[in-house]
């Protein structure tokens, strides 16, 4: 079953391959016709070996796993363009279908006569452009846009993120705590994809922000211990008046949760795990929940056990904040009445249609990115800093956020 699922996922390429070689080369040309074939045949090739490691993994293995091939990201990436150029040939062809149906029966209604639709845009020689030509020029425009998109998504996430600073409004937030500066982080995904000194130049960065809490929901680890170390040294440096709290993530329990929890107290953060951490300033109390992640998690998991389990520490008059690495905990969040909630996970999906408003992260939670309200309760979901796999962004960049909390005015701005 799982070797099907993998074939069924890869036949986009073979069917894309075997089509170009079939109508990109020109026959007129036998000697380019060759060329081209052999070209797509290397191109396929190359992309597409990496698959054979990825069955292996599916069928023998985890496939997110840290061995034989760490992160089947690019993989993945190369098979979603694959998709994505198939649909576009498939409305080509379903294009061509409908007006060859639409000629057909006017030519049997009305016989020889002018037809109402035209197949060729022009009767000029100087414009009439060929199917094989309109392919090969459309294959070629495809592929040097998506380079240049892949170059914009490659420099984006590899750059450092941006601030993004909001004001959240509470009509139960105690007096004490109106005006309160919070830094989030989330998926910082330290690893190969992002060192030592990126990790300093963030810190610098958050510190500059000058927040009275910290919040980190988890990722901060991507694969390996071997990347806690550094981890370590550069976030020993982030410091806040009220501290910084720390919940883990999926990758953290996939590098070893254990030694996460470490590193991350070693870099002086309060780790919670499904429990509660109470701030208290001016008489009044502020109850920071943070929870696990799941052992055997799905879509959406709102995590109600672990949800529970951290307010049962929480004194029943102070204002909370609910940390959560997935987003789908909100739902969980919103009938207990927790006014806040803070996540991350999906870091944007990665991928954006800005037009279309949608984003791969959609395949994974109705919670994708930005501000969330139900009721009286809200969510943030931050697109985070690192990246998973692939080290691309298309149109999500990277993200820390700086929320300032209030207790009167309007909606959340």
């Amino acid at each position: 079953m799982r070797l099907l699922f993998v074939l069924l996922f890869a036949a986009p390429q073979f069917l894309i391959y075997r089509y170009l070689s079939e109508r990109l080369p020109n026959p007129t040309r036998p000697r380019q016709a060759r060329l081209v074939r052999l070209g797509l045949t290397a191109v396929f090739a190359v992309f597409n070996f990496p698959w054979l490691f990825v069955a292996h993994r599916v069928l023998f293995g985890s496939v997110w796993g840290a061995t034989w091939i760490p992160m089947i990201g690019p993989f993945v990436a190369w098979q979603l363009l694959g998709w994505m150029f198939a649909a576009f040939v498939a409305l080509y062809l379903l294009t061509k279908g409908v007006l060859w149906v639409v000629g057909a029966a006017e030519r049997r209604v009305r016989g020889e006569v002018d037809p109402l639709v035209a197949f060729e845009l022009s009767d000029a020689p100087d414009v009439r452009v060929s199917r094989r030509q309109f392919l090969a020029r459309a294959t070629y425009t495809y592929a040097a846009a998506g380079a240049a998109l892949s170059a914009y998504g490659i420099w984006t996430a590899y750059a450092l993120p941006s601030i993004t600073r909001r004001t959240l409004v509470f009509p139960d937030l105690p007096a004490a705590f109106d005006g309160l500066r919070v830094l989030h982080i989330s998926d910082l995904h330290a690893g190969p994809h992002l060192g030592f000194d990126k990790m300093q130049e963030i810190v610098a960065q958050a510190s500059a922000l000058r927040p009275d809490l910290i919040l980190q929901t988890g990722d901060m680890i991507d694969s390996s211990t071997s990347y806690i170390p550094s981890y370590v040294r550069a976030f020993r440096d982030l410091w806040a008046p009220l501290g910084c709290v720390t919940v883990l993530g999926n990758h953290d329990h996939y590098a070893g949760a254990e030694a996460v929890t470490h590193g991350v107290k070693h870099a002086g953060q309060i780790f919670l795990n499904n429990r509660c951490h109470v701030i208290e300033r001016g008489g009044a109390l502020l109850a920071i929940l943070g929870i696990d992640d799941p052992e055997n998690w799905k879509a959406d998991d709102p995590q109600p056990e672990y949800v529970d389990a951290a307010l049962r520490g929480a004194p029943p008059e102070a204002f909370k904040i609910l940390l959560a690495h997935r987003p789908g905990a909100w739902d969980s969040a919103v009938p207990r009445g927790i006014p806040l909630t803070l996540a991350g996970h999906i870091h944007g999906g990665q991928f954006y249609l800005p037009l279309v408003g949608w984003s791969a992260g959609r395949l994974i939670t109705k919670y994708v990115m930005g501000h969330f309200q139900r009721a009286a309760s809200q969510l943030y979901v931050s697109r985070g800093i690192g990246v998973v796999g692939v080290p691309i962004r298309v149109f999500v960049p990277p993200e820390i956020e700086l929320f300032e909390l209030r207790r009167t005015g309007g909606a959340a701005s």
